[in-house]
């Protein structure tokens, strides 16, 4: 039987740490159940807001364990974590991760060429990679930023969808011209997109956008629920807006202030502790910016009958 993947607001989960610097588990289901009490369709895990080049590959496969387990079935789950160079190390990464239980296994794709490699040459590892791997494993894409920001082009896409094996696509292009030509390719498949750029996401969603899978879903992920279901709403270009310049806060200090806002304006029991940026440079001023966004968010809420 074929996934069926929900549209809507799927967060690139945060990772929570101990004091220690060690994944806090007990953190990590309350953040799913904040998550899921939100409202959202699905959980990203594993990926760069998970801090994932940071963790090891046991870590990993046991951080997708638990959003698995925590979810209870309630909502699906999906998981990147192939961050090695070689394939023979990414064929390892991804059929363990697809042992975990989740809902489909995320491919980065600068992970399959080199920054200076052609389409041709990533067109052969990724044919390469998915001969080695289970055909029934479900399978995504995610164009991470990190270590470069690799867009998928229309062969590579086209190719892809022959193969019958993937539904899910993180983009990050930020360019409404570019998601427009996307979703004209994936016309009919079953490959939907989802859009990871605020400022671009209402026109994306009127456009064909399947949801929004993104960073500000770890501030106010019910406020982009409500645009993904009311995006044809008069009253969603204002949302939009607000939300378009609240999301440059993602500039200041991020994950760390995704933690602290988590922590003190949603009283999660979560640390600022992460591996990415050092807690500390989480200044004053960055947590009074925090503090104006929960605020605001409280308003936008309330003016579009939004529980918080």
């Amino acid at each position: 039987m074929e996934k069926q993947f929900p549209g809507g607001v799927w967060p690139v989960m945060l990772t929570p740490f101990t004091k220690e610097n060690e994944v806090d588990y007990e953190a990590l289901g309350s953040l799913v159940e904040w998550y899921i009490e939100k409202g959202v369709s699905g959980l990203f895990a594993v990926c760069q807001s998970s801090e994932m080049f940071q963790l090891s590959l046991k870590e990993r496969i046991a951080v997708a364990k638990a959003v698995v387990q925590a979810s209870k079935g309630r909502i699906p789950v999906i998981a990147s974590g192939h961050i090695s160079e070689s394939l023979k190390d990414q064929e390892a990464e991804i059929t363990e991760m697809a042992s975990t239980g989740v809902d489909a296994v995320i491919l980065i794709t600068n992970r399959l060429a080199k920054k200076d490699e052609g389409d041709d040459i990533w067109l052969k590892n990724c044919e390469q990679l998915l001969a080695r791997i289970p055909r029934d494993i479900p399978l995504g894409f995610y164009e991470c930023p990190y270590p470069y920001k690799r867009l998928l082009s229309e062969d590579n896409i086209r190719w892809c969808l022959g193969t019958g094996r993937f539904y899910f696509l993180k983009d990050t292009c930020c360019d409404i011209r570019q998601i427009e030509e996307k979703l004209s390719w994936l016309k009919g498949s079953k490959l939907k997109l989802y859009n990871a750029n605020t400022s671009t996401l209402l026109e994306s969603l009127q456009i064909g956008a399947s949801g929004y899978s993104g960073v500000m879903a770890n501030f106010h992920p019910e406020l982009y629920v409500w645009l993904c279901e009311h995006y044809k709403d008069e009253k969603a270009k204002e949302l939009s807006d607000q939300l378009a310049m609240m999301s440059l806060i993602e500039r200041q200090y991020y994950p760390v202030n995704a933690k602290y806002f988590l922590s003190v304006e949603e009283k999660l029991p979560i640390r600022t502790v992460c591996r990415v940026q050092d807690e500390g440079g989480l200044t004053e001023t960055f947590k009074k910016e925090i503090d104006m966004l929960s605020r605001v968010s409280d308003e936008l809420a309330e003016a579009y009958e939004v529980r918080r």
